[in-house]
């Protein structure tokens, strides 16, 4: 099962995408829709908020008056954090519910409209912010909702901020010109990346990384945030610590250069351990790739940090791998054990090639020729050219370390 978080603000064309996610095979758990079911007359919902609101909310066959609610509500955060503390938990068992009935196989698309208010972006292997400008909603919500402007941009302002959105966004779907644009975007969104996904976990399939080099991007220390909230939320407690390493964790020079991948490390405390996190690591989008004993000193080619068995025993060398099945974002996953060497290195790789010049030059100078032996034979013979450079930048970087008084 995939679950896809589809958030964006008040007028800003949810429905248009979810639309498109449905006529294609998506099952949508439209979070306002159960909203409006779990306060209809007769619940739970609707009796707790009559008792915190007063009658006032009710029209005359004894429904919610919503407008009435909302002009409560909307004017001030403590009673809008009221009115969400009874409706969320009421939302969240019945999204359960219809999540369950769905089947193990199923694209799940959950319309949330404060996913990023209630910081659920985590749970979800892919969010999905649709957005316009604030201007083009509050047209919107007047002219086809009748709301008043007044009404609108409170609504607006009580919800989360276009840079709180771009922190959670996987995808950002621009939706400030024609809705049929939109649907372009979200269906060529379904067949390139969200299907795709959804195969790679139903097989249990991970991306291949790239083995080509690109200008350093200024947004891969953003990106990887995602990934480690959404890593950290899969392990819970479990995770000793969850770093971002290799190259996209250096602070490179404008022109450097690295491949577009994203590597991770998720520390625990026994590799039995982390042959627990294998299934929670799968449903938040990264099945296990193999299990690397590297008992002979060689590094797994997945790994842009390779490792030397420089440790008096092989078996303090030993991980876990996973990658990501998501076509849109290539990513690596190093489980290993707190302590160890490759654990320690793994952290130090990144802080060490920072701070020295010198040794960013020569890593790129080994990573262009891994790159022309890539091109051919793939990332193993990406890895078997840098294999030589690191048993040298293995004692080289601790000995900065040591210099420095850098620590883990």
């Amino acid at each position: 099962m995939l679950r896809i978080g589809l958030t964006g603000g008040i007028g800003a064309g949810k429905s248009t995408v979810s639309a498109t996610f449905s006529r294609h095979g998506g099952v949508i758990v439209d979070g306002d829709v159960i909203a409006r079911e779990v306060v209809e007359p007769g619940t739970e919902g609707l009796a707790k908020l009559v008792e915190a609101f007063g009658p006032g909310i009710l029209l005359s066959d004894g429904a919610l008056d919503r407008p009435a609610l909302a002009a409560i509500a909307f004017s001030d955060d403590d009673k809008r954090a009221i009115l969400n503390g009874i409706v969320h938990p009421l939302v969240a068992h019945r999204r359960s519910e219809l999540i369950a009935e769905a089947g193990d196989e199923a694209v799940i698309v959950e319309d949330i409209p404060l996913l990023v208010e209630s910081q659920m972006a985590p749970l979800f292997p892919l969010v999905v912010v649709v957005h316009a400008d604030i201007e083009t909603r509050v047209t919107r919500l007047t002219h086809y909702r009748g709301m008043s402007e007044e009404d609108a941009r409170a609504r607006i302002a009580a919800q989360a901020t276009e840079p709180q959105r771009r922190d959670v966004a996987d995808v950002w779907l621009d939706n400030s010109g024609d809705p049929d644009q939109l649907a372009e975007q979200a269906l060529e969104l379904w067949h390139q990346r969200i299907k795709p996904f959804a195969h790679n976990l139903i097989t249990r399939q991970t991306v291949p990384s790239p083995t080509q080099l690109m200008k350093a991007d200024p947004t891969w220390p953003d990106q990887a945030q995602r990934i480690l909230a959404r890593l950290r939320t899969a392990c819970g407690h479990r995770a000793v610590r969850v770093d971002h390493i290799g190259s996209t964790a250096v602070r490179w020079p404008e022109a450097f250069e690295a491949r577009d991948v994203i590597d991770v490390q998720v520390t625990v405390a026994s590799l039995a351990v982390a042959d627990e996190l294998t299934e929670s690591l799968l449903r938040a989008g990264y099945p296990a790739v193999e299990t690397i004993t590297a008992d002979n000193g060689k590094p797994d080619a997945r790994s842009t940090v390779a490792e030397f068995d420089h440790a008096a025993d092989p078996a303090l060398w030993r991980k876990r791998i996973h990658a990501s099945a998501d076509p849109g974002r290539a990513t690596n996953v190093h489980i290993r054990v707190q302590g160890w060497p490759n654990q320690q290195f793994a952290l130090l790789f990144p802080a060490w090639l920072s701070a020295d010049a010198a040794a960013q030059a020569e890593y790129l100078a080994i990573k262009r020729d891994a790159e022309r032996a890539g091109i051919d034979g793939g990332i193993e013979a990406y890895a078997s050219v840098k294999e030589p450079w690191f048993d040298t930048a293995y004692r080289q970087a601790w000995a900065w370390a040591d210099a420095t008084g850098w620590r883990p």
